[in-house]
């Protein structure tokens, strides 16, 4: 069960489905945290899917801003990642010759579109001279 600190982070966090949830989220297409939170709370199999416990509570946008900051902080993933490509080896799912990794940049998909005053400005400027 978790127990709420006085002050800050929870005491305790399902860091792993936390984890689980952020991958799935990208698999779902769920744009923002902030949906995905949503669809956490709504969905009860949703969660429990992610590996959340019935006794869990939906972590905060901020749980998941702190876990994202240790996460690019550290080099776990990096560590998993290629534990995980050894052990794929090993077992003769592929072989070391195949193994490609794509790091092709893309835009991150929970910034918030800018806002184009300019644009708006433009249009006034344009049906004033159309007159």
């Amino acid at each position: 069960m978790n127990e709420n600190s006085r002050f800050g982070a929870p005491v305790e966090l399902n860091y792993a489905a936390m984890t689980s949830s952020m991958c799935v989220r990208i698999v779902e297409r769920i744009p923002t945290i902030k949906n995905l939170i949503k669809r956490l709370n709504q969905d009860f199999l949703f969660k429990l899917e992610c590996g959340f416990l019935v006794s869990d509570k939906t972590p905060s946008e901020a749980a998941y801003s702190r876990l994202l900051t240790k996460l690019s902080e550290s080099n776990v993933l990096e560590k998993a990642q290629n534990s995980l490509v050894y052990q794929a080896i090993t077992e003769g799912f592929i072989s070391d010759d195949t193994v490609a990794i794509d790091a092709t940049h893309f835009e991150a998909s929970d910034k918030a579109p800018l806002k184009t005053n300019s644009l708006k400005l433009n249009r006034k400027n344009e049906d004033a001279s159309s007159k």
